[in-house]
C-alpha cells in the first residue's frame, strides 16, 4: 500500500467562487478522490490552515508520496517544514509537484535555481507524450488537449531533467518542458505543469492518470530510512595515527 498525502494551500478556494465551483471539494479533494479508487493507495490530505500545515512529523514520518500543490501562498510554509520535507525526500520520500508548486519552497530548494518560467492567461494546450516508455506515461496516449490551462514557457530555470516525459504546446506556438523527473538522494521528483486553479484541469482523465502513475513511480521501493549524519567530531593527526597504530 503506498501511502499519499496531499497537500494543498487551499486560499483560492476560500477567495474565489470560481475555483470554488470548479472544485467544491478544493484542489485537494478532488486529487485524494480520483486517488482512493485505486486498490493500492490510501490517501490523507493536508492544507497550510491547519495546525503545522497538516505536516506534523507523524503524517511525513507515514507518507511515502507528498503531492503539493500550491500558488499564492508560498511564503507561509514554515522553513523548518522545508527542511523537514526536504530531508524526508532525500531519505527516500517521492514528491509530486504540480502546476505553480514550481516556485513553492520545497521545490526550489531542491531544485537548486530559482524556477522562474513565462507565463500568460489561459489557452489551449496540446501534451506530448515524449517518452511513451517511461512508468508516468503507461496508458497515456501519444497526445492529448486542455481546452483551456494557464501557460508556462520557456525558458524554465530548472536543472536538466533526469527524464524528461511530457512536453506541452499552446495555441499561442509557446512551448514547455511539462513533465519532469529527478532524483535527489534517494527521493524521486516529478513535476507536472498542468492544474490552474480556475480550469478544471484535474477532472481530465489522462491528468488524472498521470497523477496515479506518477504516485506509483515516486514511491520508495524499500523502506525509508534516515541517513546517517556524518560525524563531527575533529580528530587530531596523532589521535589518526594512534588509531592506525592500534588496528596493525
Amino acid at each position: 500500500m503506498i501511502n499519499v498525502t496531499v497537500w494543498n494551500e487551499g486560499v483560492h478556494e476560500k477567495l474565489s467562487n470560481e475555483v470554488a465551483g470548479v472544485y467544491p471539494a478544493g484542489i485537494h479533494g478532488c486529487i485524494k478522490n480520483f486517488l482512493t479508487s485505486q486498490d493500492d493507495i490510501k490517501v490523507k490530505t493536508a492544507t497550510l490552515a491547519q495546525r503545522k500545515c497538516g505536516l506534523s512529523d507523524e503524517v511525513l514520518e507515514n507518507t511515502d508520496v507528498l503531492i503539493w500543490w500550491g500558488h499564492m501562498a508560498h511564503d507561509k510554509v514554515p522553513d523548518k517544514l522545508v527542511e523537514k520535507i526536504h530531508k524526508r525526500v532525500l531519505a527516500g520520500m517521492g514528491l509530486v509537484v504540480l502546476h505553480s508548486g514550481h516556485h513553492s519552497k520545497i521545490f526550489r530548494a531542491l531544485m537548486g535555481t530559482t524556477c522562474n518560467l513565462r507565463w500568460r492567461d489561459g489557452d489551449r494546450e496540446r501534451i506530448w507524450t515524449v517518452n511513451p516508455a517511461h512508468p508516468i506515461a503507461k496508458g497515456v496516449p501519444p497526445h492529448f488537449s486542455l481546452d483551456v490551462e494557464e501557460m508556462y514557457g520557456e525558458r524554465f530555470d530548472i536543472p536538466e531533467p533526469d527524464e524528461l516525459v511530457f512536453l506541452g504546446w499552446f495555441a499561442g506556438g509557446e512551448v514547455f518542458r511539462s513533465g519532469c523527473c529527478w532524483q535527489r538522494g534517494l527521493g524521486k521528483i516529478f513535476y507536472f505543469q498542468p492544474g490552474h486553479e480556475s480550469n478544471p484541469t484535474f477532472h481530465n482523465e489522462y491528468v488524472q492518470k498521470i497523477i496515479i502513475n506518477a504516485v506509483r513511480w515516486a514511491a520508495p521501493v524499500n523502506p525509508i530510512k534516515e541517513p546517517t549524519p556524518c560525524p563531527h567530531k575533529k580528530i587530531s593527526p596523532e589521535e589518526r595515527y594512534k588509531e592506525r597504530k592500534a588496528k596493525q
